[in-house]
């Protein structure tokens, strides 16, 4: 068994219409789905993604009103990377340094070029080029040409004081270890491309979505959850079947995952890693499209059965968040 990828990676923010704005308007991603946190349905979960909302390209978040600021720091994922092609870096540089007011200039690691950057509440941001990524759908409404839309994830970048029990872990979940860059050391699920090595395929000549897990292995203080910050980083199943002995095979290693979890969307399971980040393995099927068709993803509110019978009590009480036409 392996892993193939990232399937999500859900994050807090401050209020919706300023987290709407700026995922869909400035970095063009597509609103696939409005939802509630199931935890706690007065509250937004917004899922951002790709044209059909596909597994490896989720950035969803919890926007709270009235949050407080968070920090990133030992045992919390602190970055995000997003793929673009490799024709589209400078075009995503200049876009950037144009419109975003927080980021740092472009820079180097593991032999490519990388721009760092934060959206308005702080969680940091990065856009890198990857290769054969272009042949992955993106989406393109706005101002943003489809040649140049973001296409998946590249990575997550989990904040560790010592790695080595993470990196068996990810060894163990089928990632395999890649060179180190400073304090980073990169992990790739099969077939990722590799300096000098792989261009990005599977072995049916396949672009690899979402394929890179990093370790920042440095000595900082405790983080604190909050706006800006990421909540958990959820890793692909590719069934219900395969879940279930990852699960059998988690909980024999000790690490104590939850039992599974009706997202609506996906199932779910969830433990710690040793370094202290919440994972969450969700499967891939049923997916975006259980609830809405392709073309109107995203445009209305759509609640799990268990919420329908409460549907206008929960629907006055969530932050008004006003959206645009989204459909093509």
């Amino acid at each position: 068994m392996h892993i193939p990828g990232l399937h999500h990676i859900t994050a807090i923010s401050g209020g919706p219409q300023r987290n709407y704005d700026f995922y869909t308007d400035i970095l063009g991603l597509r609103l696939v789905k409005k939802t509630v946190n199931f935890d706690d349905p007065q509250t937004w979960h917004l899922y951002y993604g790709d044209e059909a909302g596909s597994p490896g390209t989720l950035l969803t978040f919890f926007p709270f009103e009235n949050a407080s600021p968070g920090r990133a720091g030992t045992g919390m994922a602190s970055r995000i990377g997003l793929a673009v092609p490799e024709d589209s870096f400078s075009w995503w540089v200049d876009r950037i340094s144009d419109r975003v007011e927080r980021f740092d200039p472009p820079a180097e690691r593991f032999g490519s070029p990388v721009i760092t950057f934060q959206d308005p509440d702080g969680l940091l941001l990065e856009i890198m080029p990857l290769p054969r990524v272009s042949q992955l759908p993106g989406w393109s409404h706005g101002d943003i040409p489809q040649e140049h839309s973001i296409r998946c994830f590249a990575n997550t970048t989990l904040l560790l004081d010592d790695g080595a029990e993470t990196a068996r872990l990810l060894q163990v979940m089928g990632y395999e270890p890649l060179e180190k860059d400073g304090v980073f050391q990169r992990f790739a699920v099969k077939g990722a491309p590799a300096p000098g090595g792989s261009d990005g395929s599977d072995q049916g000549g396949h672009p690899v979505s979402a394929p890179y897990v990093d370790l920042h292995i440095q000595k900082t203080t405790v983080g604190r959850m909050g706006r800006g910050t990421i909540h958990h980083v959820a890793f692909r199943a590719e069934n219900e079947e395969g879940q279930l002995k990852w699960r059998e095979a988690l909980a024999k290693a000790g690490l104590r995952p939850t039992q599974v979890v009706d997202r609506q969307y996906f199932n779910s399971i969830y433990f710690h890693e040793p370094g202290g980040v919440l994972f969450e393995l969700a499967t891939d099927p049923p997916g975006m499209l259980i609830d809405e068709d392709k073309k109107s993803l995203g445009t209305g509110i759509k609640l799990p059965p268990w919420f329908e019978e409460n549907r206008q009590w929960i629907e006055e009480r969530l932050p008004e968040l006003k959206t645009k036409p989204n459909t093509y």
